[in-house]
């Protein structure tokens, strides 16, 4: 009983952030819908989403332990919300350098999109703890009475292989939002969605499988066990690599070898079109 009364309180606040956060975009595109920088507002509640309901699922998986279907299950459901509400925001420092090499972004647009998307994920980290310390359920004040911490790092890989999980996540995920990139919107984002999934499922218990370095900045970085640069070489350098490898084996070295030529995609890193 503990557990499904953990999990309801746990639903319901991933539930208000969700809306807080649409209710907040929708407000900002009302409001200031032929402004320039209207983008760079979305970034920040849209990170901010992400990062929040993170660290919740992330709670209700480490501390509470909740089963691992239920917790794949609500992995995939969560990141088709994402998907389908982020209105055009990256929330993803991998996927703005990506837009950024195909010319999708200016370098001043790309550098104030990645400043909103960690200003965001610090945010998050700020902000949760004082949704916890309301103590709603027993998993929030057992929470709240050690502090917030985490109990170890996440990391549980030597680095140089953390790093290659990482990697090879990032890798896998970029390839598969280009291959999609002429599908449906309403067919994208689920199988977004689920190749999201099968990689946490299949990474999570190396490095949680984050692929997104501000993510990571929010939800893995303030955890004990590793230093900030052991962190950054893990969930920074590995990220960026892995777009860096897929960027250049599907854009360069594949059409050299075939002889074709491919166009710019504009897409996200959530698999929506710009």
């Amino acid at each position: 009983m503990a557990e499904m009364a953990d999990l309801s309180v746990s639903l319901s606040l991933l539930l208000l952030i969700v809306v807080f956060s649409e209710v907040a975009r929708r407000t900002a595109l009302y409001l200031f819908q032929n402004r320039n920088w209207i983008i760079y507002v979305l970034e920040l509640i849209s990170t901010f989403q992400l990062c929040a309901c993170t660290h919740e699922l992330k709670l209700l998986a480490e501390v509470r332990g909740l089963d691992p279907q239920l917790a794949l299950t609500l992995t995939y459901l969560i990141s088709v919300v994402h998907g389908l509400s982020f209105h055009g925001a990256i929330c993803n420092p991998t996927g703005t350098l990506e837009q950024l090499w195909r010319g999708a972004l200016t370098r001043g647009c790309a550098l104030t999109r990645i400043s909103c998307q960690l200003i965001a994920a610090e945010a998050a980290r700020r902000v949760m703890p004082h949704a916890w310390a309301l103590a709603l359920s027993d998993l929030h004040a057992q929470h709240s009475a050690t502090g917030f911490k985490c109990a170890s790092s996440p990391v549980n890989a030597p680095l140089l292989q953390a790093a290659a999980v990482e990697l090879s996540c990032t890798f896998v995920m970029h390839t598969a939002v280009s291959k999609v990139e002429k599908v449906d919107d309403k067919y994208r984002v689920p199988a977004i969605a689920a190749v999201i999934t099968i990689l946490v499922y299949a990474g999570g218990h190396l490095t949680g499988a984050v692929f997104n370095p501000a993510l990571a900045f929010s939800v893995q970085f303030p955890c004990p066990g590793n230093s900030f640069a052991e962190y950054s070489f893990v969930y920074w350098i590995g990220p960026v690599l892995g777009m860096t490898g897929s960027l250049l084996l599907f854009d360069k070295v594949i059409p050299a070898i075939s002889g074709k030529r491919t166009n710019p995609k504009q897409l996200n890193s959530n698999g929506l079109k710009l």
